[in-house]
């Protein structure tokens, strides 16, 4: 046995959002009932939180696929869908289980306001988000394909900078990269003879905001930091850089498995956090994991 117990916490504030706990619950309420549920996509980016939800019996299926069933039920996750799905699943006489995040829903429907209420002055609308992303075609889906998304920097030469234009962004992106781009955006329109009138919209899930700012915080009162996330996770990358730049002894772990090529001490001192796609269950057996490891040592 060591000496002195390695030290090793989990970030309280880490774990699933209230959106992606609304889904997984709304899921295991299902599969309790029923040994087969349908969801449209993976309910959350993590394959081992998923591991454990298709070996209780949800099946993840692809748009395509829904096209083919009917008479069942399906799961719409936190990250919402566009009108479309809800159209086919009419016609197809499915059942749907909507957990859309209210935060989303709410996005959603502003969108659409401003396209419809808007459209005569011929006002873009624009989407800060990743392309092909989840939430994003469904946001969208609500305009008819008719806006503008916009992923970095780059993507600002799409605007028509001699139309009006206000500006949403995808719940889970990063503030700071959202004022970047919204400082970039107003300096071409002020560069115009007649500048038109823009916009923007801080929609950015408040909870995402306040993780960032706690995960900060957290990440600096280690010498040795574990981020737990899924790698298609963007919340999760997006929280992973923030811990790196306050500490560069940041690793990303996504299994267990992972943390046998890491060395630890006896003297270190150990967080383990994730993202709002991370159980907190899969946090836990990291720590066990290196709990068992420093005895070993």
């Amino acid at each position: 046995m060591p000496l002195n117990p390695i030290q090793v916490e989990i970030d309280k504030h880490s774990g699933f959002c209230i959106g992606v706990i609304n889904a997984i619950k709304t899921a295991e309420q299902w599969l309790e009932k029923e040994q087969t549920l349908y969801c449209l996509g993976d309910i959350v980016h993590n394959n081992e939180e998923l591991q454990r939800l298709t070996q209780m019996g949800l099946r993840i299926i692809t748009h395509e696929e829904m096209s083919r069933l009917h008479n069942v039920r399906v799961l719409i996750r936190a990250h919402g869908e566009p009108p479309e799905t809800y159209r086919l699943a009419e016609k197809n006489r499915i059942e749907l289980i909507d957990t859309t995040c209210q935060v989303v829903l709410q996005l959603q429907q502003n969108i659409k306001l401003s396209f419809e209420t808007l459209a005569d002055i011929n006002t873009q609308i624009l989407i800060f988000g990743k392309k092909g992303h989840a939430e994003v075609v469904g946001l969208i889906g609500q305009i008819g394909q008719k806006g503008i998304v916009i992923s970095s920097l780059k993507d600002i030469d799409k605007i028509d900078f001699d139309k009006p234009a206000i500006l949403y962004s995808q719940t889970t992106q990063n503030i700071e990269e959202y004022e970047a781009l919204i400082s970039a955006i107003q300096e071409r329109y002020d560069k115009k003879e007649f500048p038109q009138n823009f916009k923007s919209v801080n929609t950015i899930c408040k909870s995402v905001i306040n993780r960032a700012k706690q995960i900060q915080e957290f990440a600096a009162h280690y010498n040795i930091i574990f981020f737990v996330s899924g790698e298609k996770s963007s919340n999760g990358l997006y929280l992973y850089n923030i811990c790196k730049k306050v500490n560069p002894n940041t690793f990303l772990i996504s299994k267990i498995e992972q943390l046998q090529g890491i060395v630890i001490s006896h003297t270190d001192t150990i967080g383990i956090c994730g993202a709002t796609s991370t159980p907190m269950w899969l946090m836990e057996s990291v720590k066990n994991e290196i709990l068992i490891k420093n005895q070993n040592l």
